[in-house]
């Protein structure tokens, strides 16, 4: 596909519902299997969560997940954690399937949301040492906090935010 193509695909957030959970369980842990490698952190990353913790975040009612759409296919997932209560609301997590990363749907799936949740008063964190995410949010108007969290001689998590 060529660039000007990726960049007429029309991408959707369709909100998913219980029935979904199992599908976005499967796809969340071969989306995050070559970061648990890498990292080997097996304490935190999503790909070794099980179904009931995504199951458990799913019922919570600040949250909501979201297939990112693209022509029909479901190319990642993102989940928006808003409490309205005035806290900041929050990414976490995104991920777009290997197969489709690096056309931008990460970048409009985040644009998506925040037309839907409104484009001030967010927050979100990431690996420090996956600089194309750090690239990511950057451009689109997250600022570091200056919070970073050591995990592991190999990881750190940084802290964003976007007013």
């Amino acid at each position: 596909m060529r660039d000007k193509e990726i960049l007429n695909l029309q991408l959707t957030l369709m909100p998913i519902v219980r029935e979904d959970v199992e599908t976005v369980w499967k796809m969340q842990v071969e989306a995050f299997s070559d970061l648990l490698e890498k990292y080997q952190d097996h304490d935190m990353s999503p790909a070794a969560e099980s179904i009931d913790k995504v199951l458990a975040r799913f019922e919570q009612p600040w949250t909501t997940y979201f297939f990112i759409m693209a022509n029909d296919e479901k190319v990642g997932v993102i989940r928006v954690v808003d409490k309205k209560d005035g806290s900041r609301k929050r990414i976490s997590p995104i991920w777009i399937m290997s197969e489709y990363r690096n056309k931008g749907y990460a970048q409009q799936a985040i644009l998506e949301a925040e037309k839907i949740y409104g484009p001030d008063h967010w927050c979100l964190d990431t690996i420090l040492q996956e600089k194309g995410n750090l690239h990511l949010y950057e451009k689109l108007g997250y600022h570091r906090t200056g919070r970073i969290d050591k995990v592991s001689d190999r990881m750190d998590i940084v802290f964003y935010e976007k007013d």
